[in-house]
């Protein structure tokens, strides 16, 4: 498919180089058009949209708190209905933190209820906009400020796209910006149809997973071969679809690359690399049915 030519994330904004977040907004807007309204819940994108009264997002943004993305966009729509408008798009656009760990009731309330909106949860695995904490997001062994090379994470990353499917929304996916087609398509078609979509965006974060800022697209290609990362689709929470499969490379080569991982042993990166093997089985087992 042609991605359109048309730029409607304005330049000046201020996102750090390589930032994952920006990348995906930029290839988002270009499949959703100008008849969108976003919802911005304290995040980095509340910053990068610009500071009042600018924006750079080049579409209505209504910024308001960091636990209700979702329910305000609900509203919104609801808003929206109440005056015969059926076309605008409404869409959260969330970081991890408000998606995983704070703004979850709420997401999973509009969830249930099935609102008409699309809810986007770019993740980039830690709360990056104030400081690099910890979040349910980061992965396993992986630092961060609150956990440091000492004591470096312990848990397993939230399997949020799984919590999502267990409400039987219409449709939910996975995307990156170095797959951007397959990331455009997924859009397009969240779009289309009625009920709550969850798009869930792999986000590289240069300063809080210690990359260098050019190899962010690299990083998110490496995420999906590796398995990491799936992109999928799902269904109405059962018809599970990959939508990417390309040739498997080791998890060390996505790893290596980010100095949030520097501390940790080979031995360390077989027990992930098995983590994600495992994953990957059922993965396939549900495309399977």
């Amino acid at each position: 498919m042609k991605i359109s030519d048309e730029e409607i994330l304005n330049p000046g904004h201020v996102a750090c180089p390589g930032c994952g977040a920006a990348l995906s907004m930029r290839f988002a807007l270009k499949a959703l058009g100008r008849d969108t309204i976003l919802v911005i819940p304290a995040c980095c994108w509340s910053v990068i949209d610009g500071p009042f009264p600018y924006s750079s997002a080049g579409i209505p943004v209504f910024h308001m708190a960091f636990e209700a993305a979702a329910s305000t966009a609900a509203g919104v729509k609801a808003g929206l209905l109440a005056q015969g408008n059926t076309h605008t798009s409404v869409v959260a656009w969330a970081g991890d933190g408000g998606t995983f760990d704070i703004g979850i009731q709420a997401l999973s309330g509009t969830a249930e209820r099935n609102a008409d909106i699309i809810y986007v949860c770019y993740d980039n695995e830690a709360y990056q906009n104030t400081g690099i904490q910890r979040s349910s997001a980061t992965p396993y062994l992986a630092w961060t400020t609150t956990t440091p090379v000492k004591f470096p994470k312990q848990e397993q990353k939230k399997d949020i796209v799984e919590i999502m499917a267990a409400h039987r929304i219409p449709y939910i996916a996975t995307a990156t910006v170095a797959f951007p087609e397959d990331l455009t398509k997924k859009f397009i078609k969240a779009k289309s149809i009625k009920g709550t979509k969850f798009i869930h965006l792999l986000s590289p974060c240069p300063p809080g997973w210690k990359s260098k800022d050019q190899d962010s697209i690299k990083i998110s290609r490496l995420a999906v071969k590796s398995r990491v990362f799936p992109l999928i689709e799902i269904e109405n929470g059962e018809k599970y679809k990959i939508t990417v499969n390309p040739k498997p490379v080791a998890v060390k080569d996505y790893i290596r690359l980010q100095g949030r991982f520097r501390h940790i042993s080979d031995e360390n990166i077989e027990q992930i690399q098995k983590n994600v093997d495992r994953n990957w089985e059922k993965l396939l087992k549900k495309t399977e049915g």
